[in-house]
């Protein structure tokens, strides 16, 4: 299926936020091994599947996406059999899936993002070079050398400078594929969209509806010029050292966005000692530049030693699948009056403490954390970000679980408006979650019902 780009007569067209301006298919993806048993292998759908009875590995929801899959299932099917018990890593069944796809003429295939200019696999970027003098790259690319030596038919595997650059375009290109929560299901290629720079400030996003990506605006565009239209490679809720550690290391650039660009206040502010004075202030000052409070004596370092534990829980619940509420809320305790309410290490002490409690099924102590959120994510995000929606729906489904229905009503209401910006009034965002809920919170609202 082809790529669909917005078309354009050649005059200056004003794009409005909220609207879909590329929609790609992959021209590679892989379900990740943790959702083998829950979702389809094709379409990622979460519903009753079926195991593969050749392989018996992967899960299909019926025969058409058993019959999609199979120009590339076909290749794989007898060799996973072959090497079982052993499971081949995400990232080695990904790059199959992309020797066999180019094995296929793969290469012939095009992923328009305007009506007549389109990329090919072997346009986009493979920073061989960079990967060469990255020696955990080289180690993760010999690693997969010898997997899929194993792994793959001899006729159809490459040879090793032709292996590198697949990995190279592989590793520089993937797009995480998001459920309808932004959570990774997997990692897909596309052309197309590859087009697309990064920015810590984005004026686009990428949604998906199963494997499809869909560009959609943040904001209002002049017009569609690729040129000026930034998505972001990275969660950008960290401070600029680490967001630029991270393009560094991954995408080989140092970013020069506005933002990298400019000095940062908030994002790694100290609290003022005085608590009625909200002003970002650095942890070096000696007093609040608005009230002039004064700060104690040590509070330097105080403030460092409160971001390093931050730190260091966020980082061990991040490798972790239980998010350690305990943690979460020590920290929290720690780097209140020390840490500003919007330093971002709050923030994401903030989102490990709501997931934990949401596991938990602790609702009340959820929405506590859901509500604090809120108003950091549109300050961070913006209004029109998929992010910035889905915490208003999560913020709605903990009302009405403690069956607070007006306030879930109130919240629902506003994560419907926010979500058909960023996800779009058709997507099964609105159909699957969203309606239904506010359908649910209508019904008791007129009969009186749950908190009304």
């Amino acid at each position: 299926m082809a790529d669909k780009a917005v078309p354009v007569n050649g005059m200056i067209q004003e794009i409005k936020k909220g609207k879909t301006i590329l929609t790609a298919e992959p021209f590679a993806f892989v379900l990740s091994e943790q959702h083998r048993k829950e979702r389809c292998d094709q379409c990622f759908k979460s519903s009753k599947i079926s195991r593969c009875a050749g392989c018996q590995y992967v899960y299909y929801c019926g025969r058409n996406c058993q019959r999609k899959a199979w120009a590339i299932h076909k290749i794989e099917c007898p060799n996973i059999k072959r090497i079982h018990p052993r499971v081949l890593p995400d990232a080695a069944r990904m790059m199959a899936r992309i020797i066999i796809k180019l094995s296929q003429n793969g290469r012939e295939e095009r992923g328009y993002y305007t009506p007549t200019k389109y990329r090919v696999f072997d346009d986009l970027m493979s920073h061989v070079i960079d990967i060469k003098e990255d020696m955990k790259k080289m180690e993760h690319f010999t690693s997969l050398s010898m997997v899929l030596l194993e792994f793959l038919p001899n006729d159809i595997l490459p040879d090793v400078k032709e292996l590198l650059a697949i990995f190279g375009r592989m590793s520089v290109n993937s797009f995480n594929i998001l459920d309808t929560d932004m959570t990774s299901l997997g990692v897909g290629i596309y052309l197309g969209p590859s087009i697309i720079d990064h920015n810590c400030k984005p004026n686009a996003t990428a949604v998906f509806e199963g494997t499809t990506l869909m560009i959609r605006t943040l904001h209002d565009l002049p017009a569609l010029d690729w040129s000026q239209i930034h998505i972001t490679y990275i969660d950008v809720l960290k401070d600029m050292e680490t967001r630029r550690a991270e393009l560094r290391k991954s995408y080989y650039f140092l970013c020069e966005c506005e933002r990298c660009n400019t000095p940062e206040t908030i994002e790694i502010a100290a609290a003022c000692p005085n608590k009625t004075c909200t002003y970002p202030c650095q942890s070096t000052d000696s007093h609040c530049p608005k009230c002039c409070e004064e700060f104690p004596e040590g509070f330097k370092e105080c403030f460092d030693e409160v971001c390093e534990l931050s730190v260091y829980h966020l980082e061990k619940m991040a490798h972790t699948a239980c998010k350690h509420l305990d943690a979460a809320r020590m920290c929290l305790t720690k780097q209140e009056g020390i840490l500003h309410p919007y330093n971002l290490l709050v923030v994401r002490m903030l989102e490990m403490a709501l997931a934990a409690t949401m596991d938990l099924e602790r609702w009340e102590d959820a929405e506590v954390y859901a509500s604090q959120l809120t108003g950091r994510y549109l300050f961070y995000f913006g209004e029109t970000h998929p992010m910035t929606g889905q915490v208003h729906f999560v913020q709605a489904k903990l009302f009405s679980f403690q069956k607070k229905g007006r306030l879930a009503l109130e919240s629902i209401t506003k994560a419907a408006q926010l979500i058909k910006i960023s996800f779009g009034e058709d997507h099964s965002k609105i159909k699957n979650e969203i309606k239904p809920l506010l359908d649910q919170l209508l019904a008791e609202y007129h009969y009186g019902k749950n908190g009304f």
